[in-house]
């Protein structure tokens, strides 16, 4: 049997392959070896994963995490999974790994993540070949929902709306100055709460000012990362995320203008790593 996990910070998805093609499916709390000690990912396996997900006769766990970019973060999750799993053969990998894996089996292409943050990387059908360096939402991340929601949150606080744009926004959220700034400058996690705007902007993107905000923010995506990969015209460009499903018509309409051409976009991984795993 064959253990998968996708692990972002804040959720982990599971899925136990057995013989039969058989498929279950858990989540349990996600898990960042960045920020939390390796403790955590052991009281998530204990508390929070099914018993018989523990007990089955798991022969290999493929793990693939966010954080999980450095040998020393990789070493500390598979200690933490040896322990409950002790006969299993186990891969810790990057999520980004987990996207090309998923988006392009075992062909040539780039693979992109929009969700909250954005990530890229061109691979080559075993492994990543060159990454650009995303930056985070404080000094790049274009396409993310992190980026998205930050121009739009500018672009209402410095009046740069329309009138039905700023009206829709405030009928929705009824926010201060002081509720914004405080949430963005005064919280854990700023990057989640500018994101969040993404859903409203879904709502509206019939609104001309926002539709312009979203299209020009895919843009500055292609710009800024994909196209800095060699041959990025000639393979195919494949998406996992939120933002990249949900606005997947105003990402093909970025994408045209610079000659991409756009494969698979998938809301999230797993099915995708399955099809990877399952047809080893």
């Amino acid at each position: 049997m064959i253990l998968i996990a996708d692990s972002g910070s804040t959720k982990t998805s599971w899925a136990l392959l057995g013989n039969d093609n058989k498929r279950e499916f858990c989540e349990s709390p996600g898990y960042n070896p960045y920020y939390m000690d390796a403790s955590v990912l052991h009281k998530i396996l204990a508390e929070d994963m099914p018993q018989h997900f523990k007990s089955a006769s798991i022969s290999s766990i493929y793990y693939y995490g966010s954080g999980c970019s450095t040998k020393k973060n990789c070493a500390k999750v598979t200690d933490a999974l040896k322990e409950v799993f002790s006969a299993a053969s186990i891969e810790v990998s990057h999520d980004l790994l987990a996207a090309a894996r998923a988006l392009l089996g075992r062909n040539e292409g780039i693979a992109c993540i929009l969700g909250t943050g954005a990530n890229s990387c061109a691979y080559d059908g075993e492994k990543i070949t060159h990454n650009v360096a995303s930056l985070g939402y404080m000094f790049g991340d274009e396409g993310s929902g992190a980026y998205i929601g930050k121009r739009f949150l500018e672009a209402y606080l410095k009046e740069k709306l329309s009138n039905e744009s700023s009206k829709a926004f405030r009928d929705t959220y009824n926010f201060t100055l002081e509720d914004i700034l405080s949430r963005v400058y005064g919280v854990e996690n700023p990057s989640a709460f500018m994101a969040s705007f993404t859903r409203f902007m879904g709502d509206h993107k019939d609104y001309d000012d926002i539709r312009e905000l979203l299209l020009s923010s895919f843009v500055d995506f292609f710009r800024e990362s994909v196209s800095k990969y060699k041959r990025y015209q000639a393979v195919p460009v494949g998406f996992v995320g939120s933002v990249a499903f949900h606005f997947s018509d105003l990402l093909k309409e970025a994408a045209k203008s610079f000659g991409i051409s756009i494969g698979r976009i998938e809301q999230a991984p797993m099915e995708g790593l399955i099809r990877y795993h399952m047809d080893k």
